[in-house]
């Protein structure tokens, strides 16, 4: 890897809507990533070493619009940036941000839920809802979404008014995501994953992803990808810190795909 890559930790879960929890999570994805359980090796053969990581360290956030100006400050257009969270909301202020960087983004996005609601609970920055901002302000050029469970009618709405190519969870198959080309971000919220895989999650929704096929979907990208986020894991229903040894898994994997 030429540079390092910028990792942030956003402490916040205000927008959750069902439960509490996923604020606590960021110092926990970094106990699991340098436990003595692991190494620090990538199925890459490659050796992510805490010494790869500009870590900015863990900000606890006070009002939900300072998560964009965090960001621009941790970002440079050099280096790629590796976002711990916090519930989904914080994806949109983290997008523009980037935007402002890089312009209209590729956005590869691994969910249960296509947070794609309008508004939800009478709140449009919900965690329900950052990626209808994103697609109504202009942010992205595509949107891929994979291993959605969860659509209603409002959301396949949604879909079709911004163009967004939904993999659903009874349709997947990795060879049906497309190549995504630079600059290229990737969210991944942890409850794409089957429960019985993380089960530290808030939301829980049966039928999802193996472990094995969520990291065969990163493994899997061609280009070097610019940023990502890790978001929805929640300590506060997990088991023996099972969920959190799989996100600091999922973060080496992104680390080998970053510039």
């Amino acid at each position: 890897m030429k540079n390092k890559i910028a990792l942030q930790g956003i402490l916040y879960d205000e927008k959750s809507s069902f439960a509490k929890g996923v604020a606590l999570a960021p110092p926990l994805i970094r106990e699991a990533y340098n436990s003595d359980s692991a190494n620090y090796f990538a199925e890459e053969d490659i050796e992510i070493k805490p010494s790869i990581f500009d870590d900015k360290g863990d900000f606890r956030i006070e009002s939900y619009f300072d998560i964009e100006g965090i960001t621009a400050n941790n970002l440079h257009k050099n280096n790629s940036l590796i976002t711990l969270g916090g519930d989904h909301s914080i994806t949109y202020p983290i997008i523009k941000a980037f935007y402002e960087e890089y312009g209209q983004l590729n956005i590869l996005h691994i969910d249960a839920h296509g947070d794609l609601y309008h508004e939800f609970e009478g709140d449009q920055y919900s965690h329900a809802c950052p990626f209808a901002r994103i697609m109504e302000d202009g942010l992205a050029k595509q949107l891929v979404q994979v291993g959605i469970r969860t659509f209603n009618t409002h959301q396949r709405e949604q879909v079709k008014k911004y163009g967004v190519a939904s993999i659903e969870m009874k349709d997947f198959a990795l060879d049906r995501i497309p190549q995504l080309q630079d600059p290229l971000y990737i969210s991944v919220d942890i409850d794409a994953l089957d429960p019985a895989f993380a089960p530290g999650i808030s939301h829980y929704e049966p039928g999802g992803l193996t472990t094995r096929e969520l990291l065969s979907i990163i493994q899997q990208v061609e280009g070097p990808i610019i940023g990502a986020d890790i978001v929805e894991y929640n300590p506060t229903r997990d088991y023996n810190k099972m969920t959190a040894m799989v996100c600091a898994k999922i973060l080496k994997e992104l680390a080998v795909k970053c510039r």
